[in-house]
């Protein structure tokens, strides 16, 4: 759709839309098994219990236009913060993405209770309200989000895919662990 839209590849897309106004310059789209240096290794457990490194087995770019972005923690808390506050869109376009239907959930699910906007996901959790996103690939979970004025955000990058399948205590524990950092992000 990215390429019928623009006429150009999503990978240049990707660049001049996000990456450039964004100041994203460590944030990629690989699309080999390859991640640039430095990254984070990302695990998951044999059948015996020992952590295997996904890191480079299989590709993030192979999630492509659907989560295969790699970015470092900073850039990806500067582009939440930008996003939300709607820095980067036309007004019509953000009031858009804020139109939310309750019960609509990002995968996995945020903290508190969920609702799904346009690309955009609202959790209310103890503390207040932000808007973010989350995301699982092998060997990674990821959370961020922020205020809708973009000033207070939260970032929480995991490496282990923790998914309320995968392991259903662990991912209690984590969404907690999610909330304990909007609050801290909203002291």
């Amino acid at each position: 759709m990215i390429e019928a839209a623009t006429g150009r590849s999503y990978e240049r897309a990707l660049h001049r839309e996000v990456a450039a106004p964004f100041g994203l310059f460590d944030t990629t789209l690989p699309s080999d098994a390859k991640l640039p240096r430095p990254f984070v290794h990302g695990y998951d457990r044999d059948d015996t219990g020992v952590p295997e490194d996904d890191s480079e087995v299989v590709a993030a770019g192979w999630a492509w236009a659907s989560g295969g972005v790699v970015s470092t923690p900073e850039e990806a808390n500067e582009f939440v913060r930008r996003y939300v506050a709607g820095r980067e869109t036309d007004s019509k376009t953000h009031a858009q993405q804020f139109q939310f239907v309750q019960g609509g959930s990002s995968e996995p699910p945020g903290p508190g209770t969920n609702s799904a906007g346009l690309a955009i996901f609202r959790y209310e959790t103890r503390c207040g309200t932000v808007y973010g996103h989350t995301g699982e690939f092998f060997g990674y979970t990821q959370f961020i989000s922020a205020t809708a004025d973009g000033k207070r955000s939260a970032t929480v990058s995991i490496n282990a895919q923790i998914t309320p399948r995968l392991n259903p205590v662990r991912f209690a524990e984590l969404r907690e662990l999610y909330e304990l950092a909007v609050c801290a992000a909203l002291d």
